[in-house]
């Protein structure tokens, strides 16, 4: 089965909240994944904010051309979410 992304939230400079065509959901960083010349933009977290999802491929894109293979993001490790403030 090939998986795509069908929704892409930027939460945080290099994390991204992703949802797959199977339902599944997850927080991802990818600070790790930014090398290369192509992804070097992205290191800027006002460019990576640009995240969006490319209708075409069917994963997550940014406007210089960079992207990451659905199934590459789908075998990423979820990222810890920060802990909500206990209420007082």
């Amino acid at each position: 089965m090939i998986i795509h992304v069908t929704k892409v939230k930027v939460v945080d400079s290099y994390s991204l909240v992703l949802t797959f065509d199977n339902g599944l959901q997850k927080r991802v960083n990818l600070r790790q994944e930014l090398y290369g010349p192509i992804f070097e933009p992205l290191r800027d977290p006002s460019y990576f904010a640009k995240a969006y999802v490319d209708p075409d491929s069917r994963t997550v894109a940014w406007p210089n051309g960079a992207d990451f293979a659905p199934d590459f993001l789908y075998q990423l490790e979820a990222e810890e979410t920060p802990a909500a403030p206990m209420a007082t």
